[in-house]
């Protein structure tokens, strides 16, 4: 393996440090290195449209779902808290992206849907950035892409089975 900040910070703790086992680090370390570069690759196609990966996210929950979702669905479709779903939806809702209804029943209910303009943003913006996304990945060949999905896949689980935090 090429040698990484996470080897590099691996071979000083076991330098002051040999009986440490740093196997959890050199897997953890590097999935937040990953996550921290991704996230300062800013994404370009959606920083381009004034949205943030956030926000994006947001929109896609609804566009993939096909049905308008209440506050407390987006907040577990993408994992955010309420308050910041709520802080979300109203910057997209002043882009005229999103629609709020109040519910027939319960008016501290709302259920947001995309306007027409949010929901061919979202189709034009998708496919850009899955391009911009395939661009980041570009050095994966198949056989690594299929195997770093399968073992991502398998920890996912794990995580989500002993941490909590797996979907609905």
């Amino acid at each position: 393996m090429t040698d990484d900040i996470v080897a590099s910070v691996v071979r000083q703790w076991q330098a002051v440090n040999p009986g440490l086992d740093t196997g959890p680090m050199e897997i953890i370390g590097r999935i937040n290195r990953c996550a921290a570069l991704l996230q300062q690759a800013e994404d370009a196609p959606l920083r381009s449209a004034g949205l943030t990966r956030a926000e994006f996210d947001l929109l896609g929950a609804v566009r993939r779902t096909d049905r308008e979702l209440t506050p407390g669905e987006l907040a577990r479709e993408t994992f955010s808290s309420g308050a910041a779903v709520t802080k979300r939806l109203r910057a997209l809702q002043d882009r005229a992206l999103v629609e709020r209804r109040g519910d027939d029943r319960d008016r501290r209910v709302a259920h947001v849907r995309l306007t027409d303009e949010g929901r061919a943003l979202v189709d034009r913006l998708l496919p850009e950035q899955l391009a911009y996304e395939r661009t980041v990945l570009a050095g994966l060949d198949e056989g690594a892409h299929d195997e770093l999905v399968a073992r991502l896949g398998e920890l996912l689980v794990q995580l989500e089975g002993r941490l909590g935090g797996a979907r609905r």
